[in-house]
């Protein structure tokens, strides 16, 4: 007989924290089985509260059989130890994650509503409480919505976003839940999560710039803003005030206590970087602007073919890397001859680090979850395997802290 070797736990900050995984009723709920799985393994106590509705989509048994725990549904449950369990539990997590954080726990959460074990439980934790909200795209961006979690985050709660996709709906855009690993690696920053940015600020730039051509055509490229976006949140994780200044990116929910300003064109990003850098310790242009002008027609351009006249827009980073009175990051978005150009970049605009990306290869650069990037320092050049766009944000943090 074959004899099976004992898995050692994962290395991670989550061994023999005990974690209480709350999951609601949406669709998402099969995914959280990827997570109490790897939570398990990394040697993690997981405790798994489901509401009613959430066992129509993933049976008890089988958050019972990953977690090695009863799972607990019904308040009034009699088939337990007498003890008042949602107290018990609360007062043993470490930290709690809602999995899929739907609209109307999230409601009740903001409103101090506990009618069932979930909701009861989570009223009596004082550990440190993550949510992923999920839900259909109308929901997530009605305004109710965005004030309930406002207020949770305002309370110390900490979302945890998923990009925009397709949905279950079928619809397309915003209310997706955060992915296994993704929710994996929140977990794990509560317990491994630098405060080293506390009291600094940090100014991050993010998406797409355009620059009109006529009323109804612009210019423009595909960044979707997830890498700025990344970095802002990184950033704000580990303790900075964020000044976050977006062009046109995917739908993401901004925490309420970021200073942040919307831009059009490259011209309005570079007014307000001008406006806020001498606020910011740290500036990291990660936006991608449009680097060409041009004086846009009156009226809608309908002849058979278009010459364009093209200037260069206004550089952002060259303004910066002259004014600048913090440490300045720049990125570089590169087909060819890449390091070579993204070094001259970083000396042509005076920048104590340039970022590297190779738009070619494959699952990096714009509009996706992952990225494959050089690090440029005068000193150094360091290039990083394929890794989570929020990974890349803590790694560029790190090294220029590091400076």
């Amino acid at each position: 007989m074959r004899a099976w070797k004992k898995v050692k736990p994962l290395t991670t900050c989550l061994q023999n924290k005990t974690i209480l995984v709350g999951v609601c009723g949406g669709i998402a709920a099969y995914k959280v089985c990827a997570l109490v799985s790897k939570l398990n393994q990394c040697g993690a106590d997981v405790h798994v509260v489901m509401t009613k509705s959430a066992t129509r989509f993933v049976v008890p048994l089988s958050f019972e059989s990953l977690s090695h725990n009863r799972v607990t549904v019904d308040m009034f449950d009699r088939n337990f130890k007498y003890e008042v369990e949602h107290v018990s539990l609360a007062k043993r997590a470490d930290a709690v994650i809602i999995a899929p954080a739907t609209a109307n726990v999230i409601a009740k959460l903001a409103c101090g509503i506990a009618d069932d074990f979930l909701t009861t439980t989570l009223l009596a934790c004082k550990c440190p409480v993550l949510f992923a909200p999920a839900m259909n795209t109308a929901m997530m961006e009605n305004p109710i919505t965005v004030e309930n979690i406002n207020k949770l985050t305002s309370r110390g709660f900490k979302a945890i976003y998923g990009g925009s996709g397709y949905l279950a709906c079928g619809d397309v855009g915003s209310g997706r839940m955060a992915e296994p690993d993704e929710l994996f690696n929140a977990l794990n920053e509560v317990f491994s999560a630098k405060r080293d940015l506390e009291g600094k600020t940090v100014l991050v730039t993010s998406g797409a710039t355009r620059t009109n051509i006529d009323p109804v055509r612009f210019l423009s490229n595909r960044s979707s803003g997830k890498m700025g976006y990344a970095l802002a949140c990184a950033a704000y994780n580990r303790g900075a005030n964020i000044i976050y200044i977006h062009g046109y990116t995917d739908d993401f929910s901004l925490p309420s206590d970021w200073v942040t300003e919307s831009v059009g064109t490259t011209a309005e990003l570079l007014e307000a970087v001008k406006k806020h850098c001498k606020a910011a310790d740290i500036s990291i242009l990660a936006a991608a602007p449009c680097d060409y002008d041009i004086t846009p027609m009156p009226q809608k351009i309908k002849s058979q073919t278009v010459v364009l006249e093209l200037n260069k827009a206004v550089d952002v980073a060259a303004w910066l890397g002259k004014h600048k009175t913090g440490k300045l990051v720049i990125f570089a978005a590169e087909t060819e001859d890449g390091e070579n150009n993204a070094a001259k970049k970083l000396k042509a605009k005076n920048a104590d680090m340039a970022v590297l990306n190779d738009v070619t290869q494959k699952n990096a650069g714009f509009d996706v979850d992952t990225n494959i990037v050089t690090l440029i320092t005068a000193e150094k050049t360091e290039r990083l395997p394929l890794k989570l766009k929020r990974e890349v944000a803590d790694i560029i943090l790190d090294r220029i802290i590091a400076l």
